[in-house]
């Protein structure tokens, strides 16, 4: 429910009362008069009240009350206090003509709005209070009740419409216009503030084009243009009120449009169309040609002037019209004697009238006029080389040039300078070359076409007939023919050749290829042979000169130039062992460098002169017991297969020569016994060298020498041997990485790789802890430290027995002969320590459970071990962890539990609780308190101590902020109307909750209370760590019921001992006198699809949950037949806030007239009417009669049926001949007074099956009974939207006000009748708006009626 003094001052209502130390401090008696003077006379008339009647007369404490304009009807407004000096109860009431704004609770004074206020229309109300105790006398006063402004009048434009003419060329920043919007509120609420919405057309420069002033001034805050820019703009400004406004702010604004032309002016110069301008006329053209026409525009539309065309330049051979633009030619034209083929033309054009500026505009443009050219000149030939020709020289016909003999094909003649030349452009230069003459056969001329001009060459066409044997000098014709021009066609040029003489003849061998020999070493000088060349031309061209080739040949042969003789140049440089054969090139070169060749292959012959070469040198290694055998590798560079190739092996006298034999044809090396590496000298280090001697059979014997090196490898064939034998050693345990001791061993071979030795242990019983390190003393002494393993302490109580027997094995590392591998026996003897740590029972730390309600007492007793005889042990707590599920608890569990010495865990306290703790965990260690070495603890461990629940709480509701609302007509069953929520602190089956409803009562308004059973259901879901039970609804619930339904809600757990709590709540209901009737013009059908806009529409307006009760048509509604007329649907509502109250049908209409946007929605969507709905309250008697009435009703309708069965076909037949009677008296009726369309009067105006005539009536075509097309009835029942307005309800008229939607006129009404047949049967006249209407139930009402069930509304 609204508190109404709180809601009141939310709407800003303010009550001002008097003083309080005028309410308060009044002299006894109410003694205080008008003036000092008259204080005793008033006094003694207070004492003689006082004396007859014993009781005074109440007075008021207010003259002036504040109430805001926008206070909602029905809402606390302020109230009325007086004082009564006995106590007495008093009782308030109010009068006057404004009386009727407000309605006063007598016994509280509370007065609160009965009707809406506008501080507009009347701004202060006047009433008459009273106030009496009914004791005295009634006590009356005047109070003013001033209506404080609120912001409800959005600005108002005036003079509207607004239009303005700008000339484009308006300066920027001046004014153009003001606008003015006045408010009818005042303060703040009148202040109105303008800007400029948006302007047409919409883009971002136009909406900075204008601006407005807060005076509504209009100013141009950029450049107008007519030509480039908008001709047109249309702004939206906005006015806006509540300038000013700080806190609580409602703004009202309304748009106006202001048009703004822009007025076009002469500032453009004018403007050429469609150029570049270019034209062509032929040289031979008439005069008068035209040639092309200008046009040029002025740039400004709106103005538009005339423009006028001249030439700039008076020189050329053209002419231009003044008014049209149009070029001609004047003079004749002759484009070979023009600077050039176009003709520029600079073409003015001028406005007729002065610009703004009072200056001529005008704008010129450049005309193009091509000249096109005619075939009528002959191609000549010219002297010269281009681009430095003078045509305007007389041409040449003859040309004279040179040329080698036999030159190459196209090579063309030299020191001609011929340019063919024709002035005519383009095809008509175009001409053709050709060659004539007794030599045109060997030339050719190019080019063969040439279009205007191009130099002209005679080209070498066939080499072998240009021969300067045959003839010295040749001559050729060219002919240029213009193949346009057959009149004057051809030129002709002819062209003189001297020839030149050139070698072309070269010196010839009489052989291809010569053989040639001689001995190598051969000294310089040596003519090898003779070989000449000869050559047929003469004179110079004939002496020929020898040279060999490649020049690289040079430093070894020599031909003599003149003579041809080849020569041997150095000797030194002959060697057939490097090169035996040579190729070389003799050239012979005539006077005119023509040449000729021949090949000469010259081979030399051997002689003895390298001695033998032995391939590689002899490095041989071989273990000792061994025997060699190599063969040594010599070869001869003299010619094979001659002794001076032939090689011969023998050994020379050496230390070890007896030792060894030789091969002396194949070059084997053996040796005549096995080598032995300990028989030799150890200085010699096993190395035998032996020399071999090789030589040739050639004439003078040639030899060489070769080393062979003999290297004796040796042999491991001595064991190492261990000394000092045998080991005994002893070490301290715990001693990681200690020393041991040593062994030595030694091997007498004599290289280092053969005796060194190298200790290892054998795997076994212990060596792992042990490691092994060589040493070397000397050539073949080593020696093996063996210490402990630095990650390795020995622990002498680990051990059993308590000493290694460790074999060790001296080896050679170079071999892996197993002969080499000498082991012994190594004895480690281990001496005791104290160094064990202690170590805790495993076993003994399984988790222990301990249920939250257990008393102190023994949990579990912890064990420990040492691995050292003697050991004493002291269990430590290092520490205490508390947990309550994944997270950390705190300390709450601190003093629960504690740790003996000897490992006994107590439970210490009875006040353990799981649901702060869940689980406990104790960090401990054990402590050895005789460890003599290394750690005497042991490593940390946990011990796990797991609370258990035990069900010692009970359920929890969770506080309910929410107001639970049911409408009972439309709460089915199974709709949920409340919702609870509680927790239990137990885990598990213990904290789930079952929730139930225990006690249903429900409380009326003003009346007793009762107990209901089945009324309400519960059902429980889970969300989270939340139990949720959802109140929902079990049987049909009573709408007529007005109150509130208190349900107590029962939570219980599923512990064994179960435990229980309850809520008690409120589920405020809506009765039937809160139901709503809404009116729409629409079908049931589009009703039902608008609905959700329907309620959304409503819920905007009035803030409230819309809850729809039916959706019927207005037949099935209860209401008047002429009601049904105009309305299609009725949905019926309750409109219900979140704390439980509802709107009545006054507050509904208020609300929806004062939200225009969700009106103007709701009449689109077919609303006509908001009134009360149907309140049915049933009772047991009523249903009971209802029941009978029902049975009777239904035996009745039944015989209604079967005899309306038998006159419905007697009076179908009937309807319809009358009907067709009906139209044949329409068709007898003359233009003038038949009705227009298909009517027949007192029908529905259309002539098919279902018309209604009117029985045994005269037809009176002029009478209107409201049936034709412009029938007033008609207009009033057609319920059209065209024109909607909203009636408020009429000041002081009965009953609830109901919203009416249809044409703006007044409404006609049909003489009070209902429905048109019925005043078609009382032949009433039509009632004018502006007399009364006639209700039912009128005693001055006409009484006849007409009844016949066989009849239909639906028909009309």
């Amino acid at each position: 429910m609204i508190d109404q003094p709180n809601y009141s001052r939310s709407q800003r209502s303010v009550v001002v009362s008097e003083p309080p130390s005028q309410q308060g401090a009044a002299e006894p008696h109410g003694a205080a008069g008008p003036g000092r003077m008259a204080w005793r006379p008033l006094l003694l008339l207070a004492l003689l009240l006082v004396a007859v009647s014993g009781n005074t007369a109440p007075r008021f404490n207010i003259t002036i009350a504040y109430v805001s304009e926008n206070l909602p009807v029905g809402a606390w407004a302020f109230r009325l206090t007086a004082v009564d000096a006995d106590g007495d109860q008093l009782f308030y009431g109010m009068s006057g003509q404004d009386a009727y704004y407000f309605s006063v609770n007598s016994m509280t004074g509370d007065v609160l709005l009965a009707a809406s206020l506008d501080r507009e229309t009347k701004a202060k109300l006047s009433v008459t209070i009273t106030v009496t105790d009914q004791i005295n006398t009634e006590v009356s006063g005047k109070l003013a009740v001033i209506v404080q402004d609120w912001n409800d009048n959005p600005p108002i434009f005036q003079n509207q419409p607004y239009i303005i003419d700008l000339p484009e060329t308006w300066p920027i920043g001046s004014i153009n216009y003001q606008v003015r919007a006045t408010d009818a509120d005042s303060g703040n609420a009148g202040r109105v503030q303008y800007e400029v919405v948006s302007v047409t057309p919409d883009n971002a420069k136009n909406h900075q084009l204008f601006y407005v002033l807060q005076n509504g001034t209009v100013g141009l805050n950029g450049s107008l243009s007519y030509n480039n820019q908008s001709t047109y703009y249309q702004l939206q400004i906005k006015a806006t009120d509540n300038v000013g406004c700080l806190k609580d702010c409602v703004y009202l604004s309304s748009i106006a449009y202001l048009s703004v032309n822009v007025v076009d002016e002469p500032d453009l110069a004018p403007h050429f169309l469609n150029e570049p301008y270019v034209g062509s006329v032929p040289e031979n053209c008439p005069l008068g040609t035209s040639v092309l026409t200008v046009s040029a525009i002025d740039r400004d539309k709106g103005v538009n002037y005339a423009l006028n065309y001249s030439l700039l330049s008076a020189s050329v051979p053209f002419a231009i019209d003044l008014a049209t633009g149009t070029i001609t030619v004047r003079s004749a034209l002759d484009r070979e004697q023009l600077p050039s083929e176009e003709v520029l033309l600079e073409v003015l054009a001028q406005e007729e009238k002065l610009d703004i500026s009072g200056q001529v505009a005008q704008a010129n443009t450049t005309v193009t006029v091509q000249v096109i050219d005619v075939n009528d000149n002959t191609p000549q030939f010219y002297d010269c080389e281009l681009p430095a020709c003078d045509f305007a020289a007389s041409p040449q016909s003859s040309f004279g040039g040179s040329l080698e003999e036999h030159s190459s094909a196209r090579v063309p003649v030299g020191g001609l300078r011929i340019v063919a030349h024709d002035p005519d452009k383009g095809s008509n230069g175009a001409f053709e070359l050709r060659l004539q003459g007794p030599d045109a056969a060997s030339f050719s001329v190019s080019p063969t076409r040439i279009t205007g001009t191009g130099a002209v060459q005679v080209l070498v066409k066939d080499p072998s007939t240009v021969d300067y044997e045959r003839v010295h000098v040749m001559t050729v014709e060219i002919v240029a023919n213009d193949t346009g021009n057959p009149g004057n066609c051809c030129s002709i040029a002819t062209v003189t050749i001297q020839l030149f003489d050139i070698n072309d003849h070269s010196p010839e061998f009489g052989q291809n290829m010569y053989r040639l020999q001689v001995p190598e070493n051969s000294p310089a000088g040596t003519v090898i042979s003779i070989i000449t060349a000869t050559d047929p031309d003469s004179a110079s061209f004939g002496r020929i000169t020898y040279r060999l080739l490649p020049e690289s040949i040079l430093d070894i042969f020599a031909v003599n130039a003149s003579s041809g003789a080849v020569l041997v140049r150095n000797g030194s440089l002959l060697d057939r062992e490097t090169r035996s054969v040579y190729y070389v090139t003799l050239q012979a070169v005539d006077g005119g460098n023509m040449t000729g060749s021949t090949y000469l292959e010259i081979t030399l012959q051997d002689v003895n002169d390298n001695a033998p070469v032995v391939s590689g040198s002899y490095n041989i290694f071989v273990n000792e017991e061994q025997n060699i055998s190599v063969q040594i590798q010599a070869f001869d560079n003299d010619e094979p297969g001659t002794n001076n190739s032939r090689l011969r092996f023998q050994l020379e006298p050496g230390a070890f020569s007896a030792n060894f034999t030789i091969d002396p044809a194949t070059g084997v090396l053996s040796s005549l016994g096995v080598l032995d590496r300990e028989a030799m000298e150890q200085a010699l280090q096993g190395k035998v060298v032996v020399t071999v001697r090789v030589h040739d059979l050639g004439v003078p014997q040639l030899s060489s020498l070769v080393n062979v090196t003999i290297i004796v490898e040796d042999v491991n064939d001595n064991a190492p041997m261990f000394l000092n034998e045998p080991y005994t050693f002893s070490v301290r345990e715990g001693l990681a990485g200690a020393f041991v001791g040593s062994v030595e061993a030694e091997d007498a071979d004599q290289t280092e790789v053969h005796h060194r030795i190298s200790f290892q242990l054998v795997s076994g019983s212990g060596s792992s802890s042990f490691l092994l390190r060589s040493i070397r003393l000397g050539p073949g002494r080593y020696q093996g430290n063996l210490s402990l393993d630095p990650d390795v302490a020995l622990d002498y109580d680990r051990l059993s027995p308590a000493h290694f027997n460790l074999t060790v094995q001296a080896e050679n590392t170079g071999t892996g002969d197993a002969l080499n591998v000498v082991p012994t026996t190594v004895q480690v003897l281990v001496l005791d320590v104290n160094d064990e740590p202690p170590t805790l029972v495993l076993a003994s730390l399984q988790d222990v459970s301990v249920a939250e309600d257990a008393q102190p007492g023994l949990l579990t007793t912890l064990q420990a071990s040492d691995l050292d005889t003697n050991h004493s042990l002291h269990f430590q707590e290092l520490g205490l962890a508390c947990y309550k599920g994944a997270g950390a608890a705190g300390h709450v569990c601190q003093g629960w539990f504690y740790l003996e010495p000897n490992g006994s865990i107590f439970l210490n306290s009875s006040q353990i609780d799981y649901e702060v703790c869940d689980l406990a965990t104790i960090t401990l260690r054990v402590e050895d308190t005789w460890t003599e070495e290394g750690n005497r603890y042991s490593n940390n461990a946990t011990l796990r101590i797991l609370i258990t629940d035990v069900n010692d709480n009970s359920p929890q509701f969770l506080r309910i902020n929410d107001t639970f609302v049911v409408v009972p007509e439309v709460s089915p069953v199974d709709l949920p109307v409340a919702v609870v929520k509680a927790t239990d602190a137990d885990s598990g089956p213990r904290g789930a909750i079952t929730f139930s409803i225990s006690k249903v009562l429900f409380l009326q308004d003003n009346g007793p209370s009762h107990t209901l059973t089945s009324v309400f259901k519960v059902a429980t879901t889970v969300e989270g760590d939340i139990y949720v039970g959802s109140i929902q609804v079990a049987s049909n619930l009573d709408g007529s019921l007005k109150g509130r339904y208190q349900v107590t809600v029962e939570a219980k757990d599923s512990g064994t001992q179960s435990l229980n709590s309850s809520a008690v709540l409120d589920i405020f209901t809506v009765d039937q006198s809160y139901r709503v009737r809404l009116v729409f013009s629409t079908s049931v059908n589009e009703v039902q699809e608008n609905s959700d806009k329907i309620k959304a529409a409503l819920t905007v307006a009035t803030r409230t949950t819309v809850y729809v009760a039916v959706i019927q048509s207005a037949a099935d509604a209860s209401q008047s037949r002429s009601s049904r007329a105009q309305e299609k649907s009725v949905m019926e509502a309750y409109f219900v806030f979140s704390n439980g109250t509802a709107l009545g049908v006054n507050e509904l209409s208020i609300l929806v007239q004062s939200n225009q946007q969700a009106l103007s929605e709701l009449i689109q969507l077919g609303l006509t009417i908001i009134g009360p709905g149907t309140v049915v309250e049933p009772s047991r008697e009523n249903e009971l009669v209802g029941i009978i009435a029902g049975l009777v009703g239904g035996l009745v309708l039944l015989l209604l049926v079967m005899t309306l069965a038998l006159l419905a076909t007697s009076r179908s037949y009937r309807r319809k001949l009358k009907a067709v009677k009906a139209l044949k008296v329409a068709s007898t009726l003359t233009a003038s007074v038949a009705q227009q369309g298909p009517a027949i009067p007192g029908t529905n105006k259309y002539n098919a099956e279902g018309a209604n005539p009117v029985l045994n009536l005269m037809l009176d075509a002029p009478s209107d009974l409201g049936f034709d097309e412009d029938s007033s009835a008609d207009a009033a029942s057609l319920n059209s939207l065209d024109e909607n307005t909203v009636e408020n309800p009429v000041e002081g008229s009965p009953g609830p006000p109901e919203l009416q939607l249809g044409r703006a006129e007044a409404p006609v009404q049909l003489g009070g009748c209902e429905e048109p047949l019925t005043a078609a049967l009382q032949a009433h006249r039509t009632t004018l708006a502006s007399e009364p209407a006639r209700r039912p139930g009128d005693p001055t009402r006409a009484t006849f009626t007409f009844s016949n069930p066989g009849l239909d509304t639906t028909d009309l």
